[in-house]
């Protein structure tokens, strides 16, 4: 058996006024998903228990089959072994974006989450900048992926209060600086680091082109190094994982899964979609399992952006749904669950905890079943199916119980 989930990361949505009600899944058109649905097992999934934030580190551990409850530590650990720093035992690795602050009616705001999607190149030669100026206080910096980065705390704290900057879009940020024990430094890190991208030439160089520069970074989703069982012990499944952020690489890695490296994924709506569904269908031929994570719809949906973010979803359809219902008729037998992580609300550029569709086949949507069914957040919750045990969905998904290599 052969098994690939495919996941779009912030497809779910409320419903659109402009859309006539509808939400961006409802609205767009996704004949794949749609026979995925109409030919297996549909539902939701909730993919962020109580208690819990929404965002993508967390609902993709669910999805993997990794109770936050049990094995959630932080988003940042997760990002620092895709980036290949290894986090000693008193180490807490903190989200690093770099952001565009603004000063409006007499308050600062947060302009832009991403400083413009600044490229990584650009980025690369800010984070070494800060590196170098800032690794007395106790710290290092690390490159990562266009505006996302990752400083280390030697004997940091780690019980602080910090929020994602993509929940504060175009808001005051005095309400959402990090609060608790340790707060004090990261100000200091913060402020700091304002005076040294200030006149930083990669900023010079955006101003001048017409670009948002990076004013500042923004610490949040800090967390030591946990300790996860992967999939082989588990499940015993040999596998691997196709994205363009470091999180879900280094949520693969912690799982045990090789990361293909595919030319041309960016995060956004200009993503190689299309290498992304052939590396996995390449993978397959000799691995049992691979995940396939597509960020552009989440990214449209920070960005309030709904025609961007329907373009996202018809392509997640398209190219990659479609690329892999084709591509997986060479095997005897699989399955493919096709799901999004979390919803993304274009009116509210932010995650929400609601539960997800969800869509499992074996042997096939297109072929071998032939049944339709429109894959939307309405839809779903109309089979009255909910899945809340996500260690029991993976079950389920690789027909398995679940192994005795679980790391408490």
């Amino acid at each position: 058996m052969k098994y690939i989930i495919l996941i779009g990361d912030g497809m779910a949505d409320n419903p659109i006024d402009s859309l006539g009600g509808k939400t961006p899944l409802e609205f767009a058109s996704t004949p794949n998903l749609d026979s995925l649905a109409g030919s297996g097992r549909f539902g939701l999934f909730a993919s962020v228990p109580k208690g819990y934030p929404p965002g993508s580190d967390v609902a993709n551990l669910s999805i993997l089959g990794y109770s936050p409850e049990k094995y959630y530590s932080g988003r940042s650990p997760l990002e620092a072994a895709s980036i290949g720093v290894k986090l000693g035992p008193d180490d807490v690795a903190f989200r690093c974006n770099l952001v565009t602050l603004a000063e409006k009616d007499g308050v600062t705001i947060m302009d832009d989450y991403s400083s413009g999607h600044i490229s990584t190149e650009e980025a690369d030669a800010i984070i070494k900048s800060l590196d170098a100026g800032l690794r007395g206080h106790g710290v290092r910096f690390y490159t990562g992926t266009s505006y996302r980065h990752l400083m280390v705390w030697a004997n940091g704290k780690a019980d602080l209060k910090t929020r994602p900057p993509h929940d504060i879009s175009d808001r005051k940020i005095g309400d959402d600086l990090p609060k608790g024990d340790g707060a004090d430094k990261l100000l200091s890190l913060m402020a700091d680091s304002q005076r040294i991208m200030k006149d930083h030439p990669v900023n010079r160089k955006r101003v001048a082109a017409g670009k948002k520069p990076a004013t500042s970074i923004w610490l949040w989703g800090q967390g030591k190094a946990p300790r996860m069982p992967t999939l082989k012990q588990r499940f015993g499944v040999d596998g691997a994982i196709v994205s363009a952020v470091d999180l879900m690489k280094g949520i693969g890695i912690y799982a045990g899964l090789e990361v293909l490296k595919v030319p041309g994924v960016t995060g956004y709506i200009d993503t190689n979609y299309k290498g992304k569904a052939e590396y996995a269908l390449a993978a397959l031929e000799t691995k049992d399992f691979v995940c396939v994570h597509v960020e552009a719809p989440d990214e449209a949906g920070h960005n309030g952006n709904l025609k961007d973010k329907l373009k996202a979803i018809e392509d997640f359809d398209r190219e990659i749904v479609g690329r892999v219902l084709e591509g997986m008729e060479k095997f005897a037998e699989y399955r493919i669950l096709a799901l999004t992580d979390h919803p993304t609300p274009i009116a509210l550029k932010t995650h929400t905890s609601d539960p997800v569709p969800f869509a499992m086949c074996t042997g096939g949507g297109r072929s071998g079943h032939g049944g339709s069914a429109p894959f939307c957040e309405r839809a779903a919750a109309e089979t009255g199916v909910l899945v809340d045990d996500c260690a029991a969905f993976m079950e389920e998904f690789f027909d398995a119980q679940e192994g005795v290599c679980d790391i408490d």
